[in-house]
């Protein structure tokens, strides 16, 4: 029954704004309890921009809802990689071309001293391979990669991994790097317009296409020019691997090649060694958990899913000398794939 006495309704919304108060209050407080995790990709042309959404949700379940996790691009991955160490990102996009070159003092990284620390070896997440195309119109005067040498091409944005590649793949031939920057977005004009040579293409997992090569392909036609096979032979023998890559799977078009021949290189998201052990563990386990599912929502995930420990393990593998997140020691210890050789970063 409606009780019409002034007190007791008084009374009643006090408590009730009381109780709202109460609430928010503690809505508030869990808000500010949540910790921050700064996930840097490369630019948001780069397909490890494109898939940071799907990784993010399953991390963020994975840690309980304790933390936030945001993507932060960055102009390149070496730039990705300078952020997570100097303490601007806890998670930084990398490769283990990227990992080689940080430790040795290369590069990127020459008279580099991070903020923070170096990355260290915590999560591997798909293979990218990396190989050489040009304009339709100007197939016919190239023959190998050699024919590349010296002049202007754009070996995808400096900094980037695949960019890091192409300088390995020419220091181990003897050929002359000359890259020539611009945006990815007006590639198809430099092509066509004859700025660059040739553009370096890449698929991940031998078939997604860069959102910027996509779009290329719309534009105009292009034909890949594949390493002559003395050049096969001679990265291989450098310890490089040459793996054929099916190009329907990658492109709409015919690309002039039944098989495209591309160098390839292993994608990681790694971090400093003072992120807690719990949190790399926790979304590792998630991601094993989760593998098939990232392998739907994008087929460059779908080696992962295959062989997601050997995955980790190939990457420690490429630098063997750089420590193992504790993380992701613990992980492949329950794994049974942990080798007593490597070290575990403090």
């Amino acid at each position: 029954m409606f009780n019409s006495r002034p007190g007791c309704n008084l009374s009643m919304s006090a408590a009730a704004l009381a109780a709202v108060l109460a609430v928010s209050a503690i809505g508030t407080a869990s808000a500010q309890e949540r910790k921050s995790i700064r996930w840097a990709t490369s630019s948001v042309d780069s397909y490890g921009y494109k898939v940071a959404a799907a990784m993010v949700k399953i991390a963020e379940e994975s840690l309980g809802g304790q933390y936030t996790i945001t993507v932060n691009p960055y102009p390149s991955t070496t730039g990705a990689m300078k952020a997570a160490m100097d303490g601007n990102a806890e998670i930084g996009y990398t490769a283990d071309v990227g990992m080689t070159q940080l430790y040795a003092g290369e590069g990127g990284f020459k008279n580099y001293t991070p903020a923070k620390s170096k990355l260290v070896h915590a999560w591997y997440a798909y293979p990218m391979e990396s190989f050489m195309a040009v304009a339709a119109k100007d197939a016919g005067k190239f023959k190998c990669w050699g024919d590349f040498s010296g002049k202007p091409v754009f070996y995808t944005p400096a900094g980037f991994m695949n960019w890091l590649n192409f300088q390995r793949i020419y220091k181990t031939l003897g050929y002359q790097f000359k890259h020539v920057q611009i945006d990815p977005k007006t590639q198809s004009d430099a092509l066509q317009g004859g700025t660059i040579a040739g553009a370096v293409a890449y698929t991940t997992a031998g078939r997604s296409l860069a959102s910027y090569w996509k779009e290329t392909e719309v534009r105009m036609d292009v034909k890949v020019i594949n390493p002559c096979p003395e050049e096969i032979t001679k990265l291989k023998a450098a310890g490089l691997a040459v793996v054929d890559v099916d190009p329907k799977n990658a492109f709409s078009k015919d690309i002039g090649v039944k098989q495209i021949h591309g160098v390839p290189i292993l994608f990681a998201y790694n971090v400093r060694a003072d992120m807690p052990e719990d949190v790399v563990y926790k979304m590792l386990s998630a991601f094993y958990k989760n593998r098939d599912s990232l392998a739907k929502s994008d087929p460059g995930f779908t080696p992962m899913a295959q062989d997601f420990v050997g995955m980790q393990v190939h990457g420690i593998n490429a630098n063997p000398d750089i420590p193992v997140h504790a993380g992701m020691a613990r992980f492949l210890k329950e794994q049974k794939a942990w080798n007593d050789k490597w070290k575990i970063a403090k």
